[in-house]
């Protein structure tokens, strides 16, 4: 760009030299000075657009990587550069990098940032092939792993296998990926991170950390990753926690792990200053989490207290259209840290079926724990929770539960019986309606209120006033065995719910809801089989 710029002041002096010569000394010194300034404005002109078409080709630009490569090469196809390490310390913004299949032995971390302008830097894997991320024999020594990003924005990783970085140093945390600092426009699409174990300490698949205030980690996406295998000790598979505004965590499967599945973390200090320490403005859409167990995870004692999906401090968070199942807990609202709060949180459009502990967690797990504020647990299908029969049922509210609403869910339990547990008693306006209720032939349905059971819906609704629009019956499920837990065209769940805005526009399947009509309890609306073929709006 220099040599441009000086370039173009050469052919300015030359023109105006021109044109003095041209005017001579006699001439009006008025119109030598606009030919002056008309040269120069032709100058800037033609500076300008030599400056935009370099930095558009930079922005254009391609570069590759392959095992069989060289770093003192140019980075072209025919002579790829050797590490992801260089790509990752000099790609231009707006440049892709396509990284060959075949196994790299690096640990990465990511120096460049893309811009608004040109755009991001992409790294990614060559169509069709998988680059490998492979940890074996490196020494972990600090809280990196496979990717780790600082302080950077607008940058994509896409398409790579991470795994097999290990630690049993207590001190040191592992992750597939990790993002920190402030920054905004980081996409992590795509990935299959595994492998990644601290067997004396803590890790992480993917960690998104906003440790800076005011500025934030902001607009990042997660999208489509597997995260599977991992070791983590206290820790969480995937995380955004601190000063992370604006995520989307969606369409990404989580599972075989032995700690929590997803979590939006606020109020652990990791933002310098309180008052940004909250994940918030978020959506956890579109998501898989199953076979999520802390009963193997000696952090943990053997205790199953595992959830699918977490949040834990966090703010202004819609989870929806996600299927959890076979985990400790299926998905939690809670706070853990005395004082503090989870608030705005829209829990709605969810398949959540056969986890070990509870379907739905709210509140904190003791007295000495935050609250819960302001959420919405709507049209969400639950099906024989608890299976470890530990009396949680399908929901459950603990310890802080403020202003939460329970409305158009189907909570189907297992013979165990219970649908609503409540063993605490600091619970306040709270609402519970428009729901359906349902246990196996000859079980005995259990609600629990303010530490108060009730085993009749009469009883239940007479001594509460919950559930005064809500419907005990069989909620004719497509099959309770597999299950499948889409209604049939019998289902007495149709048309039976509440049209509220926090229920969204879409059910679980992206399929509409009711337009101007009574939408279904649950996360599926039934359309006839005619109409579900038909386009959407």
């Amino acid at each position: 760009m220099q040599a441009v710029q000086v370039g173009m002041a050469t052919m300015g002096q030359r023109i105006g030299k021109r044109l003095d010569g041209r005017l001579g000394m006699g001439s009006d010194t008025i119109l030598r000075r606009a030919w002056r300034r008309l040269a120069h404005i032709v100058v800037t002109a033609l500076a300008a657009v030599m400056l935009v078409g370099a930095l558009a080709a930079a922005a254009d630009a391609a570069f590759y990587v392959a095992t069989t490569g060289n770093d003192a090469n140019p980075g072209t196809a025919t002579a790829p550069w050797r590490t992801i390490q260089k790509a990752a310390s000099s790609s231009p913004p707006g440049s892709t990098v396509y990284v060959r299949g075949g196994i790299y032995r690096e640990r990465v971390t990511v120096r460049v940032s893309g811009t608004a302008a040109l755009g991001p830097i992409v790294l990614r894997n060559f169509p069709g092939q998988i680059p490998i991320l492979d940890g074996t024999g490196l020494t972990i020594n600090d809280n990196r792993g496979g990717f780790y990003l600082a302080d950077r924005s607008f940058v994509r990783i896409q398409g790579f296998e991470i795994r097999n970085y290990r630690t049993a140093n207590p001190s040191h945390t592992p992750a597939g990926i990790w993002v920190v600092g402030a920054g905004q426009g980081i996409q992590l699409r795509g990935n299959r991170i595994h492998r990644i174990v601290n067997t004396d300490g803590n890790a992480h698949g993917i960690a998104v950390y906003g440790n800076r205030a005011p500025a934030a980690i902001r607009d990042i996406v997660i999208d489509g990753n597997e995260l599977f295998d991992l070791v983590l000790g206290f820790s969480e598979s995937l995380v955004v926690n601190g000063n992370v505004d604006l995520f989307r965590i969606t369409n990404n499967r989580v599972h075989e792990n032995d700690n929590i599945g997803i979590d939006a973390i606020g109020h652990e200090g990791v933002s310098p200053d309180p008052v940004f320490d909250q994940a918030r403005n978020g959506v956890i859409r579109g998501n898989r989490t199953y076979n999520i167990d802390a009963s193997t995870n000696p952090a943990y004692g053997g205790s199953p207290s595992a959830n699918g999906i977490y949040v834990d401090g966090g703010r202004d968070i819609v989870i929806e259209q996600n299927i959890v199942h076979h985990n400790n807990i299926g998905i939690e609202v809670a706070s853990e840290h005395a004082g503090k709060s989870s608030s705005g949180i829209t829990v709605r459009n969810n398949f959540v079926y056969r986890n070990d502990i509870v379907g739905i967690m709210l509140g904190g797990y003791d007295r000495q724990r935050g609250f819960i504020d302001n959420v919405w647990i709507v049209n969400n299908t639950l099906f024989e929770n608890d299976r470890l029969r530990d009396g949680n049922g399908e929901v459950a509210l603990q310890f802080g539960v403020r202003r939460t609403t329970i409305r158009n869910n189907i909570l189907r339990a297992n013979t165990q019986g219970w649908l609503i547990s409540n063993p605490f008693t600091e619970n306040t306006g709270n609402t519970v309606d428009t729901n359906l209720f349902f246990v196996p032939p000859g079980t005995t349905p259990l609600w629990e209120w303010r530490r108060v059971e009730h085993q009749s819906f009469a009883a239940w609704r007479t001594a509460t006033g919950n559930d005064v629009h809500s419907l005990y019956a069989d909620p004719k499920l497509v099959s309770t065995a597999t299950p499948n837990l889409h209604l049939r065209a019998t289902s007495p769940a149709i048309d039976l719910g509440q049209l509220l805005a926090a229920a969204g526009s879409r059910d679980i399947d992206g399929e509409p809801r009711g337009v101007g009509l009574p939408i279904d309890i649950g996360a599926d609306e039934y359309w006839p089989p005619a109409l579900a073929a038909a386009p959407g709006p």
